[in-house]
């Protein structure tokens, strides 16, 4: 795992004094080395995690199977191909509004002639009992095992507790951080409601506060299982998965009396 590495490369070479008295000019001959080799391993898992991800389709996806799914995930859409390979099932897919992102993935499976449903955002509890399990992708995955993934996850991870619907997040290990819901490093993004409402609309605008986040916080009680590129994990894993990936730091030397 390169986030192990890396850390650990680096942190070896440097190192801040008790007394903070650093010599920046000094030079380090290793340290050069140690950051290109963590990058290019960085480089190498962006290009084959979607790849080794989709491995797994074929232990998940099952002929005849419904899959329901939201938006547009590139690592969604590669492992979902994957499994059409060997099974023949059903996708629904939400077309997460306001951007729609879904039309494009729908368009994009029918094109791989898997059998797909396009549907808006509140059709999809009244989908939920027909489906066998929900697929999705995610910007984050949080230190406690919960997402920071698009708008309308939440929505339809609900629907899916609620019908005891499996849900599986597929994520490369490198969305993984050691940030917890509550960081101020992480933060939602708003977009101009101008997707939402019509601005013609000037004395409904004027008085109204509209709101157009980008994403969602899915808690981890509402997932079933994770799908790494390193294998698949339970979200209880998640803090043992932490510790491999990013190594304890002492900072018992930066504290001064």
């Amino acid at each position: 795992m390169f986030q192990t590495n890396l850390s650990r490369n680096i942190s070896t070479q440097i190192s801040v004094e008790s007394d903070l008295n650093v010599d920046y000019s000094e030079e380090i001959p290793e340290l050069r080395s140690d950051i290109l080799n963590a990058t290019r391993e960085l480089l190498f898992e962006l290009e084959s995690s979607s790849r080794n991800i989709a491995e797994d389709a074929d232990k998940h996806i099952h002929s005849n199977d419904v899959v329901l799914t939201l938006g547009k995930s590139r690592t969604v859409e590669t492992f979902l191909k994957r499994a059409a390979k060997k099974a023949s099932f059903e996708v629904i897919v939400s077309e997460c509004a306001p951007f729609r992102l879904g039309h494009d993935l729908a368009k994009s499976l029918a094109k791989s002639r898997i059998q797909t449903t396009l549907i808006t955002d509140s059709a999809a509890f009244a989908m939920m009992s027909r489906v066998n399990k929900v697929v999705i992708g995610t910007h984050t995955v949080l230190a406690n095992g919960g997402l920071k993934a698009i708008a309308g996850s939440h929505l339809v991870a609900l629907a899916a507790k609620y019908y005891n619907v499996p849900v599986i997040v597929l994520s490369p290990l490198y969305k993984l951080s050691p940030e917890y819901p509550r960081s101020v490093k992480i933060r939602n993004r708003f977009v101009s409601p101008e997707s939402l409402v019509d601005y013609s609309d000037g004395l409904f605008v004027e008085k109204t506060q509209i709101y157009n986040p980008l994403f969602d916080y899915v808690p981890p009680e509402l997932i079933s299982l994770f799908i790494f590129n390193i294998g698949s994990h339970a979200p209880s894993y998640i803090y043992r998965l932490l510790h491999e990936t990013y190594p304890p730091i002492d900072d018992s030397n930066l504290i001064q009396d």
